[in-house]
């Protein structure tokens, strides 16, 4: 879940300025518990809107909150295993040699995005899924030769 929001929270963004509000948003956001963040009132998005430690942007915080609620009524580990289920093949999957050769977007992350927006979740486009599953480990973008790359 806080992978999901702080990837929503990024687009449009450079994810050095959400790394550095990262702190600022696990205490904003009840430390990205589901069950917490789904009983947020309209004070606390209010409170959310003024605190200086985020991203104050109202369709973001409003995602956020709306998507808490969708997932506090999913099994334990529900979110987490529809992610998952959505991870691509690594056979196969062509090395990316430069930054040019990492897609924004899959035809993978084009489904994970249409599935979650059909179970009522928000501010999850195919772009913002491929970051998730970038962050998520579900795919590896490192370049050929980096050190990070798996074998």
């Amino acid at each position: 879940f806080e992978r999901l929001c702080l990837e929503a929270f990024q687009s449009g963004l450079s994810w050095i300025t959400i790394l550095r509000r990262r702190e600022g948003f696990r205490t904003a956001f009840a430390g990205f518990s589901i069950a917490a963040v789904a009983r947020f009132t309209p004070d606390d998005a209010a409170r959310l809107l003024a605190d200086e430690g985020i991203i104050r942007n109202r369709a973001k915080i409003d995602a956020t909150l709306a998507n808490a609620r969708v997932l506090a009524g999913w099994p334990a580990g529900g979110l987490d295993e529809l992610i998952w289920s959505y991870a691509p093949e690594r056979k196969g999957r062509p090395v990316p040699k430069t930054l040019a050769d990492v897609p924004a977007v899959t035809d993978e992350s084009t489904a994970l995005s249409k599935e979650l927006k059909k179970r009522g979740l928000r501010f999850i486009g195919p772009t913002t899924a491929y970051a998730l599953m970038q962050a998520c480990g579900l795919v590896d973008d490192h370049l050929d030769g980096c050190v990070a790359r798996r074998a």
